[in-house]
């Protein structure tokens, strides 16, 4: 489709350029612009991750990447796995700390051995007792009682493992075609309180391997993001490389995530922290395995998308319950939220970040269709039993099998597949994330948007022209003017239609406190919006549970509009950021029942609406 593909730039002085007051008679003439969402997956685990390998994953970094540019590989599980279509891009993310872990224990290492914790976890991987080694090794990480032997940076099986991941990156890397970035997941669990960071490079090997990768347990390490940020300018400093983080899995911190007060200090959050955690982390995982984290139906009550594949019991290792006033801290919208009312306070937003998706998958492979799902560990690749037998099992609390999400990827738009033109569009949060379809979705906004601009061929080339992209800030409004937006959505090729396209708003309002809004501004169909900006009539369902198949008999397979905020207010701080929903489809359980012949209990799910969330954009008065 055109009208969603063709995309323009975000340098003004190139636009004028590449579109001067008489073009040349070809359109595309001279023109270096993105001109495709690339899609992929930044955060993958390999059997070099201690939880992975434990939990049964045999597939290493080189088998990773394989798979993502399309091979067929055989899963740890002896499946045959293949990917529909080949992703654009990959980035191995194993943990830091332990790295290579599982690969010492595995080949006897006596120092290991020689502890009743490594004796215990190695007899108990061996005997069939993976999944019970690894929530103990999880659980031990979190509460730092790892045993003697333990590889740490500086030691050789560590450096040994680190050059390896970077070497694999390195050698699958094909500008051009295939983008493999080097990096790694600083897993931050102190209390089983989810606060992990993926590190990202933009540079080749020759960079990564000056340095080893920052851990969480003390000495060496530390579980606070803020000593991960000096880390991370002490990287760049000493090696000349460029990194980003991005954080994910907020809706397991037990609102830690998204703080006002930090909980390691005890202090409200200050400029410092403001200012390192938007410099360093310009985008969040939003959706992956472990749950969607957009919004929480306790957070935004008007919003009936909002109860979608929720993981809400506790934190990552189900050690603690979850209690409602942790949920704020939790979650994308409301961290957006709170993000307007401390850049009022401190001058400086420190939540202002883009969007993906991506996996956590502890398989080595990148699947995470519904009818193509491996699950999150190679525990839980498919099998008849998969779905109803527990997934985490604590005193607490339990997490379900059918409960993992098969979530989801990472779309940017870049100039090319490369690392560099893919980390630059990271940066600039010019990136949307997809519960796995790869739908394609372009955001502008601006002052001068007109109806007859959806109707234009080229829509991309008026977004730039007018407005900027999703990720980006929209400023100095214009006297009596509202903002206005060019959005468009094409369904993945071979996917579910389209139900509609939404706006969700957040403002600072006069009293100090945030509000937010859902607006409902293309339905497919021909179904009314209301005057209050809400079509109530739902898309319909064509999903036949019992074969696991649906019909694109409703939906639409684009979507394009222009839209003006009705309730625009220009003395208040604001954010909008897109959401698009699919009609109903059969869920990764409906595929399995399917598959296996098996009967899943009455209290799980069997369709979904997959969807996609971009990035926002700030209004600042």
């Amino acid at each position: 489709m055109a009208q969603t593909t063709d995309i323009g730039t975000l340098d003004r002085d190139a636009a004028e350029k590449a579109f001067p007051a008489q073009p040349p008679y070809s359109p595309y003439a001279g023109r270096n612009f993105p001109t495709r969402p690339y899609f992929g997956d930044t955060h993958l685990h390999t059997s070099y991750s201690m939880d992975a390998g434990a939990f049964g994953d045999r597939l290493g970094p080189r088998d990773a990447y394989r798979f993502a540019k399309g091979e067929e590989v055989t899963a740890s599980s002896g499946q045959r796995a293949k990917l529909s279509r080949p992703l654009d891009f990959l980035v191995v993310t194993d943990h830091s700390d332990g790295m290579g872990f599982f690969p010492q224990l595995m080949s006897g290492d006596p120092a290991l051995l020689a502890t009743p914790q490594g004796r215990k976890w190695y007899d108990q991987i061996n005997s069939g007792q993976g999944a019970q080694a690894a929530i103990d090794i999880i659980t031990s990480f979190g509460r730092n009682q790892m045993p003697k032997g333990f590889p740490t940076p500086g030691t050789s099986g560590y450096r040994s493992a680190w050059r390896e991941i970077i070497k694999a990156a390195d050698e699958a890397n094909e500008p051009g075609r295939f983008t493999a970035f080097i990096g790694y997941e600083w897993t931050s669990n102190e209390g089983g309180n989810n606060l992990h960071r993926n590190v990202i490079w933009r540079d080749s090997g020759d960079k990564a391997s000056l340095i080893e990768p920052f851990t969480t347990l003390p000495p060496l390490g530390s579980p606070n993001p803020r000593d991960l940020w000096k880390w991370m300018a002490m990287c760049e400093e000493k090696t000349g490389a460029e990194i980003l983080a991005l954080a994910h899995n907020g809706n397991l911190s037990n609102g830690r995530m998204f703080p006002i007060v930090e909980s390691f200090t005890g202090k409200r959050v200050d400029r410092e922290y403001a200012e390192n955690r938007m410099r360093w982390e310009p985008l969040y995982e939003a959706t992956q395995i472990k749950g969607d984290g957009e919004t929480h139906p306790f957070l935004s009550p008007n919003d009936e998308f909002a109860n979608f594949e929720r993981w809400d019991k506790g934190n990552l290792d189900l050690t603690a319950l979850k209690k409602p006033e942790m949920l704020e801290f939790e979650y994308t919208r409301s961290a957006l939220r709170n993000g307007l009312k401390m850049e009022a306070e401190l001058g400086v937003n420190p939540y202002k970040f883009g969007l993906v998706g991506s996996t956590d998958a502890h398989t080595s492979l990148a699947a995470v269709e519904e009818d193509n799902f491996f699950g999150k560990t190679s525990s839980s690749e498919p099998s008849p039993e998969r779905a109803t037998h527990p997934f985490v099992k604590t005193d607490k609390a339990v997490i379900m099998g059918w409960e993992q999400t098969a979530s989801g990827y990472a779309a940017v738009w870049a100039t090319e597949n490369t690392r560099e033109a893919i980390f630059d569009a990271m940066k600039r949060r010019e990136t949307y994330a997809t519960t796995g379809p790869r739908m394609v979705v372009r955001f502008f906004a601006g002052w001068d948007f007109e109806p007859a601009d959806a109707n234009n061929r080229m829509p991309a080339r008026v977004g730039y022209t007018k407005g900027v992209p999703m990720g980006s800030d929209l400023n100095s409004a214009a006297q009596g003017k509202s903002p206005t937006f060019l959005i468009a959505a094409l369904k993945d090729p071979i996917g579910a239609n389209l139900d509609r396209i939404q706006v969700i708003k957040g403002w600072l309002g006069k009293d100090g406190q945030t509000q937010e809004r859902i607006y409902d501004v293309a339905v497919s169909g021909g179904r009314k919006i209301d005057p209050d900006g809400r079509a109530r009539t739902p898309v319909g369902n064509t999903v036949d549970i019992a074969n696991a198949t649906w019909t694109n008999t409703i939906g639409a397979g684009e979507m394009i509009t222009v839209w003006k905020d009705p309730d625009f207010d220009p003395t208040l701080r604001a954010f909008y950021y897109v959401r698009v929903i699919e009609i109903p489809t059969p869920r990764w359980t409906a595929y399995d029942a399917k598959h296996f012949g098996v009967k899943i209990p009455p209290e799980v799910p069997m369709t979904t609406t997959e969807r996609a969330y971009t990035s926002p954009i700030w209004y600042t008065p």
